[in-house]
């Protein structure tokens, strides 16, 4: 059960690492849409639930706000 657990984390902590990489090259209004969408898919979870339905819409919404906000 440890061994699987440290697996875990160290699978988690290289995906964070490669996807903190990928946003290295973006804009300032492309890490606001990221951020954006992000913080409006939780929140979206959050409002109904933990549906898909509103995790997307939120994450959408949000992407949109970011973008916009990024102008």
């Amino acid at each position: 059960m440890k061994a699987v657990c440290q697996f875990t984390l160290s699978a988690v902590v290289a995906v964070l690492l490669l996807g903190l990489a990928g946003c290295a090259g973006m804009s300032s209004q492309e890490k606001n849409t990221a951020i954006g969408a992000g913080a409006g898919a939780v929140g979206g979870a959050i409002l109904t639930g933990g549906s898909a339905g509103g995790t997307l819409g939120g994450a959408a919404v949000g992407g949109v706000i970011g973008h916009e906000v990024g102008k």
